[in-house]
């Protein structure tokens, strides 16, 4: 059983920081938004004393930008066979420019990596789909370093595949917990750090971890606990009805990216909040807008729903060699059936979070994807967000050029997205940024935005959205 957290008053900076901006967003749940207006701004009198609070600005500024296209690959009309893709599940740029594609995902025979230069030209291709040193039994996840050192998260494997920058293997990284013949990723999201270390930033429920890949066993600490807006109430029995969770609807994600810096930049509430966290974890900085989360419906709850039952449904199994045992089998319907349940059940947060997506380009900007109504079938607007922490401006998604947040971001502007043809076969478009947006940083100490009359101004000062329904700012609302 999970409940609602309450508010914490301990002093920790670490904790401070998760619940100091976090809780509105759970208080306003619990005792209604004007009881959290209050409670946020004194708790930013009692705990928030060592950071910068920076409020932005309350006012949309949409921008455009010509997005040159660099190249495509893939299709159903691929003329090499490299370039015949079955389904991509990673993909990164290295510090040269070079795009790194994971094809062939969990137990297909085709299962690779492939490299293609900053113009696009097959460069190689390593890895492949079995039992061996350097293959894939399950291939669910791609890590590339600056220099071009590889890491594939393989959970059939219990492990890690690192492969040098040639494409060569060079060892496995063992994590436990495997050997049941099935399995789950166990690190989603993770992201390389650039320090020249074999260390990636990752998560664990509520907190994120440095994790250390750098021997035969995977290293990790606690870099920042984020705030929990519902509480656990601890371990579990071993009984499968203890196993499964209480299901909570709008439950704010914990969304986070590595920094050039060394640092993360996070966000933990339903709240437009963004905290930036050092290289040890101390947060020092909050970036904020004062944009209202959308109010939570009976209609949006039967939405959310109706879309968490189709996932459940669709859900997948990964499994090796014959069936499982009938006692597994056994048990691997009680759990779902129990999984259904806990949905049918599931209660709700009283507010869509605010953000939906966090990433940071390689030059450290921000880019914070906002919430569409639940429901709508549409990608949010961005917004950009200067290495030194000032608003740039809004950029609208849904267009050919952007279609919806990148799927990797690389040196000089580098943007690359994966998608598919009219027959359902991967493509991957890749282009660049115009100089004027990929906003280096400037003097820290400036607060201003002059970057920002670089860029195209859109007609019209509201939402980018292109009429879709989208969290707006309070100054938005009025109009």
């Amino acid at each position: 059983m999970r409940r609602m957290s309450r508010p914490d008053f301990s002093g920790g900076t670490r904790r401070a920081a998760g619940v100091g901006t976090g809780v509105g967003a759970g208080v306003a749940a619990r005792f209604g938004a004007g009881v959290a207006t209050a409670y946020v701004a004194m708790l930013g009198a009692v705990s928030l004393q060592a950071q910068e609070v920076v409020d932005l600005s309350a006012e949309d500024r949409p921008v455009s930008a010509e997005l040159e296209l660099v190249y495509r690959l893939g299709s159903a009309a691929a003329m090499a066979p490299w370039e015949e893709f079955t389904s991509i599940s990673g993909i990164a740029f290295d510090g040269a420019s070079n795009l790194y594609l994971l094809d062939g995902t969990r137990m297909e025979s085709s299962a690779r990596i492939v490299v293609v230069d900053p113009t696009g030209r097959f460069v190689r291709e390593f890895g492949r789909a079995g039992d061996g040193p350097g293959e894939f039994r399950a291939a669910t996840q791609l890590v590339v370093w600056e220099d071009g050192q590889v890491l594939v998260e393989d959970m059939m494997h219990a492990g890690y595949h690192v492969f040098s920058p040639a494409g060569e293997f060079v060892r496995m990284v063992r994590e436990g917990g495997g050997g049941l013949g099935f399995a789950m990723a166990r690190r989603p999201n993770l992201r390389p750090e650039r320090t020249g270390e074999r260390t990636l930033v990752g998560r664990s429920r509520r907190t994120i971890q440095r994790v250390d890949m750098s021997s035969e066993e995977v290293g990790e600490r606690v870099l920042v606990e984020a705030w929990a807006a519902v509480e656990d109430d601890g371990p579990r029995s071993g009984d499968l009805e203890d196993m499964i969770r209480e299901e909570w609807g709008f439950e704010p994600d914990l969304l986070f990216d590595a920094l050039p810096s060394g640092g993360v930049a996070f966000s933990d509430s339903s709240a437009w909040a963004i905290k930036l966290a050092d290289e040890s974890g101390t947060v020092s900085r909050i970036l904020r807008r004062p944009i209202r989360p959308l109010a939570v419906t009976e209609e949006m709850e039967q939405v959310e729903r109706e879309r968490r039952l189709e996932a459940e449904s669709n859900r997948t199994v990964t499994q090796r060699g014959g069936p499982p045992p009938a006692s597994v089998l056994e048990m691997m319907d009680r759990m779902r059936s129990l999984a259904r349940e806990a949905i049918e059940n599931m209660r709700f947060f009283s507010e869509v979070p605010v953000i939906a997506a966090l990433r940071a380009s390689w030059d450290g900007s921000l880019w914070i994807q906002r919430s569409v109504e639940p429901g709508l079938d549409e990608p949010g607007p961005i917004d950009v967000i200067t290495p030194d922490g000032r608003y740039a401006g809004t950029l609208e998604t849904g267009i050919a050029a952007l279609p919806d947040m990148p799927d990797a971001f690389g040196p000089d502007g580098l943007i690359a997205f994966i998608g598919a043809d009219e027959f359902d076969v991967p493509v991957i478009t890749v282009r660049r940024l115009p100089p004027e947006i990929r906003l280096e940083s400037s003097d820290p100490g400036v607060r201003t935005s002059p970057s920002a009359a670089h860029l195209r101004q859109s007609p019209g000062q509201g939402s980018t959205a292109g009429g879709k329904k989208v969290l707006r700012t309070r100054r938005d609302r009025r109009k």
